[in-house]
C-alpha cells in the first residue's frame, strides 16, 4: 500500500448523512495553506493525494488542488458522495485536470436507505449514474460504505447489487462509523453493536474474494473478520509500518498517525492476533468491550498475507512485542477512561498514547 495524505478542502456538504464524521465546521482551507499542505506530502515521499471534505466536489479549492498535485506528481483520488460527478462534463473536466480514482460513498443498495441515511432525496440514482460515468472515462472507482445500523443486515447486498450492476467496481473499503463528537452524537441510533454485522459482513468479505476483487475494513476488530485478517486497513498499517496523514479543517488541524491503535479488553489478553489487531475504537464510550472474544490464529500468517512474502525475522520480532501493548482507551480502577488517540485526530503527531499491557 502506498502512503497517502488526505486533504479536506471543506466541510460544506449538501447531504447530511445521520453519522457523519466531518460535519461543516466553519473552517475553510486558504490556497496557501493548500500547497502548503501538498508540499509536505511531496516532502514526506507520499505517494498520492486524497481529497476530501465534507463534499469536495463543491468546494472552490477543487480544481486548483487537482492541478497543484498533479504539478507535484502525486497521483490524486477523491471521496465523494457522487452528487456532482453524476455530471458527465463535471467529471470528465476532473479527469481532464489529472484526477484518476473516485471513492464513491454507497451506504446501502437499497434506494429508501441510502436516501434516508444521506438524508437526500435521489442521493442513490445520482450515484448510480456517477458509477456509470466512471465506466464511460475509464477511470476506476472503489465503494466505501460506513457500517452503521441502518445497513448492517446487509452489507452482502450491496455488494452483489454492485458487482452486478456496475462490474468496473474492483475494490470495496467498510469503516465502522466513527460515533465521537460528530452528528452521531445527535442520532445515536445509527450506532451498530458489532454483532449486528458480522454475518452480513462476513458474507460480503466472501462474495468480494469469490470474485476476484479486493476489500479493506477499518475500525472492524479482527475477531469480526478472522477469515480475512490480512484486509484490515489497520492490520495492513500495522504490518508494513506506514503511516498516515490528514488535513483536517477543524481544530485538529494536521495530524500525523504513526500508531495504530485502538481500546482493547481482557479478551484481548487471550487472542493469538493481538499483535496485528487495533482493537475496538471508541470502546467503552459508544461500543462494548463486551462484544470482543480472543480467537485462534497465526499473526505471521497474516503478516504473510499481506507482505505476500515470507516477512523478514526483524519485522517478526517488532509484531510480536506489540502483544500486550495498550491504549489508554481501557477501564481503569476508577471507572471508565475517556478515548485517547482513536483512529485519527486529538493532535500534530497522532502517536495515540499507549500503556504496556496487565501483567
Amino acid at each position: 500500500m502506498a502512503n497517502l495524505g488526505y486533504v479536506q478542502l471543506t466541510r460544506e456538504c449538501k447531504q447530511a448523512c445521520r453519522f457523519c464524521s466531518n460535519p461543516p465546521s466553519g473552517v475553510e482551507l486558504s490556497e496557501a495553506e493548500l500547497h502548503a499542505t501538498i508540499d509536505d506530502l511531496v516532502e514526506r515521499g507520499y505517494d498520492g493525494v486524497i481529497l476530501t471534505g465534507g463534499e469536495p466536489t463543491i468546494a472552490p479549492l477543487l480544481f486548483p488542488a487537482v492541478h497543484y498535485s498533479r504539478s507535484k506528481g502525486l497521483f490524486i483520488r477523491m471521496i465523494t458522495n457522487g452528487q456532482r460527478v453524476c455530471e458527465p462534463d463535471f467529471l470528465g473536466a476532473l479527469v481532464d485536470a489529472g484526477l484518476t480514482h473516485l471513492h464513491l460513498s454507497l451506504h446501502s443498495s437499497r434506494p429508501a436507505v441510502h436516501d434516508f441515511i444521506t438524508q437526500t432525496p435521489g442521493a442513490f440514482d445520482n450515484l448510480d449514474r456517477a458509477l456509470q460515468n466512471v465506466a464511460t472515462l475509464g477511470i476506476t472507482a472503489d465503494i466505501n460504505t460506513v457500517i452503521n445500523a441502518f445497513n448492517s443486515d446487509h452489507l452482502d447486498e450491496t455488494v452483489g447489487w454492485i458487482i452486478g450492476r456496475h462490474p468496473v467496481v474492483r475494490h470495496f473499503v467498510w469503516n465502522n462509523m466513527d460515533p465521537n463528537m460528530n452528528r452521531a452524537e445527535k442520532n445515536p441510533d445509527v450506532i451498530p453493536r458489532l454483532g449486528e454485522f458480522e454475518l452480513s459482513l462476513r458474507r460480503a468479505m466472501r462474495l468480494i474474494a469469490a470474485s476476484g476483487r479486493s476489500f479493506r475494513a477499518e475500525r472492524v476488530p479482527l475477531c469480526y473478520m478472522p477469515e480475512f485478517a490480512h484486509c484490515s486497513t489497520e492490520t495492513r498499517k500495522i504490518v508494513k509500518e506506514e503511516e498516515r496523514c490528514i488535513r483536517f479543517l477543524d481544530r485538529k488541524g494536521f495530524v500525523l498517525q504513526k500508531q495504530f491503535l485502538h481500546g482493547k479488553s481482557e479478551a484481548c489478553d487471550a487472542c493469538a492476533l493481538d499483535p496485528v489487531c487495533a482493537g475496538l475504537y471508541s470502546m467503552n464510550y459508544h461500543y462494548d468491550p463486551a462484544e470482543l472474544f480472543p480467537i485462534a490464529g497465526d499473526p505471521v500468517a497474516v503478516m504473510r498475507a499481506v507482505l505476500r512474502r515470507e516477512p523478514e525475522p526483524e519485522l517478526v520480532a517488532r509484531i510480536r512485542a506489540r502483544k500486550g501493548l495498550r491504549s489508554d482507551e481501557q477501564p481503569d480502577d476508577h471507572g471508565l477512561r475517556s478515548p485517547a488517540g482513536g483512529s485519527v485526530g486529538g493532535g500534530h503527531d497522532e502517536s495515540a498514547k499507549v500503556v504496556q499491557g496487565r501483567r
